[in-house]
Parts: C-alpha cells; sequence; structure tokens
C-alpha cells in the first residue's frame, strides 16, 4: 500500500498573494492523504504486492484548517493503482481531484499526480525487520490550475526510507521522507523532511487498529522554517480476502503564530486482484 504525497496533514501555508494562498494551504492538505501505506495511516511500511498482483486504493478525505477566526475545508477523491513488478518492487500511479472552499472562494479539479515505486532490499526472516527504499515523482499541474491553487507547477519529488518490524501483536512502521516540492513561483519553493512512526495492532481475525505519529519540517526557500506535528488513530476492517475498509482521523498542529489546526477525517477501500 501506497504513501503518495508529502504529508498533507502537517503541509503548512505558502505565502503567495491573494486567494490562491487559502487554496494552496488546502491543496497540500488533501492530495494522496486517504490512498497512502496501509489505509488509513500516512506512514508506509516495507510490504510489497508480489510479481504480477494489483492493487487499487480508492479514497476520500475531508479536511478543516483554522488559523485564529479563519476557517478552510477541502475535500479530495484519490486512486492509487499499483502493480507488482517482482516480489519486492512494486510501481503505482496516484491521481487525485480536489474541491476546497476557501474565504469565500471555491475551486475544484485535478491534482498532481505521483508516480513511483517501492523496494524492499532487506528482509530477515527471523527477526522480523524489513527495510525499503521508495523513491516518487509528481507530476506538475498547468499554470492554470497552479493559478487556481490546484497543485504545484513544476515537477516534485521526494524519496522515503522505510523500516518494518514484526511485533507478537501486529508491527511498527518508521519513515524519514526528504523531497522537494517545486512551482511556477520560484519563491514558493520548499524542502520538506518527515519523520514518523505508526503502530498496528492486530486485535481480531478481521480487525486491526492503528496509532500514527509525526513530524514535518518544511524549509522554504527564503530559509523560514515550519515545523508540524500530527497525531492520528485508524481502523481497518477486512471485508473478505481481497477487500479492506479503513477509517482514520487525523489532527495537527504546526508551531507558527497563531497556530494552524487541522483535523482530516478518511475513508478509503482497498482491493488486490
Amino acid at each position: 500500500m501506497k504513501n503518495t504525497q508529502n504529508l498533507p496533514a502537517a503541509s503548512p501555508l505558502r505565502s503567495t498573494p491573494g486567494r490562491r494562498t487559502s487554496l494552496v494551504a488546502l491543496t497540500l492538505l488533501l492530495p494522496g492523504l486517504a490512498a497512502q501505506a496501509m489505509q488509513p495511516l500516512i506512514t508506509d511500511d516495507t510490504g510489497t504486492q508480489g510479481a504480477g498482483v494489483q492493487q487499487i486504493e480508492l479514497a476520500a478525505a475531508r479536511a478543516r484548517r483554522s488559523a485564529g477566526p479563519a476557517r478552510q475545508t477541502g475535500d479530495s477523491l484519490a486512486a492509487t493503482y499499483t502493480y507488482g513488478l517482482t516480489d519486492t518492487v512494486d510501481l503505482y500511479a496516484a491521481p487525485t481531484f480536489l474541491r476546497m472552499q476557501a474565504d469565500g472562494s471555491r475551486t475544484s479539479g485535478w491534482g498532481n499526480t505521483a508516480l513511483g515505486l517501492k523496494w524492499r532490499f532487506y528482509e530477515n526472516e527471523a527477526t522480523g525487520t524489513s527495510l525499503g527504499l521508495k523513491p516518487e515523482f509528481v507530476a506538475p499541474v498547468s499554470s492554470r490550475r497552479e493559478a487556481r491553487g490546484l497543485g504545484d507547477g513544476r515537477s516534485s519529488g521526494q524519496v522515503t526510507l522505510l523500516l518494518s518490524q514484526q511485533l507478537p501483536f501486529g508491527a511498527l512502521h518508521v519513515n524519514y521522507a526528504w523531497g522537494r516540492q517545486r512551482d511556477i513561483d520560484p519563491t514558493a519553493g520548499a524542502i520538506n523532511r518527515r519523520l514518523s512512526m505508526a503502530l498496528v495492532w492486530n486485535i481480531a481475525d478481521d480487525w486491526k487498529l492503528a496509532a500514527d505519529v509525526g513530524l514535518q519540517q518544511r524549509q522554504g526557500v527564503d530559509a523560514t522554517r515550519q515545523r508540524t506535528r500530527y497525531a492520528e488513530l485508524g481502523v481497518v476492517y477486512s471485508l473478505g480476502p481481497r477487500w479492506d475498509l479503513a477509517a482514520g482521523v487525523v489532527r495537527a498542529r504546526d508551531d507558527q503564530q497563531p497556530a494552524v489546526r487541522t483535523i482530516t477525517g478518511t475513508l478509503g477501500l482497498t482491493g488486490h486482484f
């Protein structure tokens, strides 16, 4: 299962003028959030599909952001298609459709599409430890869609180092991600770093409970820095051998004054073929 973007729940407002400032903030909240990792988690695992196995993830997310008296809302619909190239390598593609409302303005349309792979390069069955690497390319949107706040107008990318440890009750997953975000406005780019950890409990044959926490730092081209912390609770129910249903709630807060607080709810369906 795939993490298709930088951490949306932990992304900050950009310093861009006018209507786009508010709408871009929501664009950063929504892409790929509910179609990441083991839905609904943000932290990814080292698991791959297996040679020739396909996976489809369908996800919906709703985000509400507040900074002082200001309020913003946004919705996304995302789909992630994954193909197992080998037993240890997956390829995936993840487009996202966005609908946002902020400061009396509304916009909707297709956002950035992520293309990437996940490679599990180390696995020790005796200890239950595995390591993986996930490079990702984010295709740009048109300048018109960028002006509407629907995404970045230049190509971006990130690479994530993955660690998974099997435990008697479930699993522990740890990520470190580094990415470069770019758009047509050269002053709006940034370097993003994320460190996160998730615990997954197998509470019953068909049920999993998960907790995910993380810290993301955004360093702008002007050397300003912003840190955002998030925490998530999620649940996964297996509908059968091929389908899983997942739901989660993410709360995030940054270190700015006034602080930006975000609550995001996610609902996803995952199928294997």
